[in-house]
């Protein structure tokens, strides 16, 4: 029997490379004795009532399909939380989708916006899944580079160079994975002003937003006429530590969440009942558990820029999220000699920061989102790795 030649898979899904997080990931765990900085989720256990409020949804028999855009309730409650917090005010029937995830919510953004060709600008560092959702919607993702100059943050010429006849929206994540880099409110009016003038939409990606330590976070779709051009996507996982929960949703303008729905009632159906019902409980009675996890996590941010920079790498200090991305120029080593040889000598996982686009080249990404023990020893570790191969 000949065996067959031709690939069934198709051209564009072959050409994905897989994820650069998960492959160190796996890595280490396949080793003993590893400190993990590499995935990005809290250390965190879900809050004990959003689990509870989950168990007892299950007991009432709440267990048969939501609407396909989630939960009316759900969705007025999101609403509350995001007028509320950042400013921003929707209409919960029709302009809110609950979604599997954050990252499904992109997808679907990227699929109900896009022709094919159209090119959607991707700012770089950036989370590894931003460039692939492009591609696998049609489109094309032309990256432009945040640079440590301006603290990871991207100027409004620099989005204003790379757009074309054929640009078709713009991706932004503030606070920025992998970089914690915050855009301030100036920063997002220059880009508001570009966005407009040129007629462009944004793809506002806020997971981060309620991890943000040194200044008010500002939402896109706040500034001044930029709701109607403004597709906002965020979730639970982050803030709530409920990443496998797997919940998430988008809100902005009718026509387009009308697209979205549509496109999210013919693959998904509805984002699971028992999840949306946890979600439920968190923005009721959960914001208490996140401002204590933030507290948290700018103690630790505050060890970890301290003890990078005492070894001597350079590290900006992160407005959010809860990542540092330090430069390892000084050992000579790029990120993926980097990041391979501290696993095999020293047993510490992060991620090296090229997976994040060619810009992050000479820097890694480590999450502070684990223990401060698990973090005092990692970095004596690194410091005893870095000493060695600059010395």
């Amino acid at each position: 029997m000949r065996t067959r030649e031709k690939s069934y898979v198709a051209d564009h899904v072959n050409e994905l490379s897989p994820s650069g997080i998960r492959r160190f990931f796996d890595l280490a765990s396949q080793m003993e004795n590893v400190i993990s900085l590499g995935v990005g989720e809290p250390d965190f256990v879900t809050p004990w009532n959003v689990i509870e409020a989950s168990y007892h949804s299950l007991e009432r028999g709440y267990t048969a399909y939501t609407a396909n855009a989630g939960l009316l309730e759900l969705r007025h409650e999101i609403n509350n939380y995001l007028n509320k917090n950042y400013h921003v005010s929707y209409n919960p029937e029709n302009q809110i989708l609950v979604t599997v995830g954050a990252s499904q919510a992109i997808d679907v953004a990227f699929r109900a916006i896009l022709n094919p060709g159209d090119e959607v600008i991707v700012v770089e560092p950036s989370f590894v899944a931003y460039a692939p959702a492009v591609r696998l919607a049609g489109g094309i993702p032309v990256t432009v580079d945040a640079t440590e100059e301006f603290a990871f943050n991207v100027q409004a010429d620099q989005i204003e160079a790379a757009i074309t006849s054929r640009t078709k929206a713009i991706l932004l994540c503030s606070p920025n994975n992998p970089t914690g880099a915050v855009l301030s409110k100036q920063e997002l009016e220059a880009i508001a002003r570009v966005v407009e003038q040129h007629d462009l939409l944004v793809i506002s990606d806020e997971i981060y937003a309620d991890l943000t330590y040194d200044e008010t976070f500002t939402s896109f779709a706040a500034i001044n006429g930029m709701a109607e051009r403004t597709i906002l996507v965020s979730g639970f996982s982050k803030a709530f530590a409920m990443t496998g929960w797997r919940l998430g949703y988008a809100a902005g303008p009718k026509e387009i969440l009308a697209a979205m729905t549509k496109i999210h009632q013919y693959t998904i159906m509805c984002a699971p009942t028992m999840a949306q019902h946890g979600a439920l409980e968190a923005l009721k009675n959960g914001m208490d558990s996140v401002k204590e996890m933030c507290i948290s996590y700018r103690q630790r941010r505050n060890f970890v820029v301290k003890a990078l920079q005492d070894m001597g790498l350079s590290c900006h200090v992160p407005g959010g999220a809860f990542y540092v991305f330090p430069s390892i120029e000084r050992t000579g080593l790029t990120s993926t000699e980097f990041a391979e040889q501290l696993l095999q000598e020293q047993r510490v996982a992060v991620v090296p920061g090229d997976v994040f686009g060619k810009s992050g080249e000479g820097y890694i990404r480590c999450s502070y989102a684990t223990s401060m023990k698990q973090l005092e020893q990692a970095m004596k570790r690194i410091r005893t790795f870095v000493e060695a191969k600059i010395n």
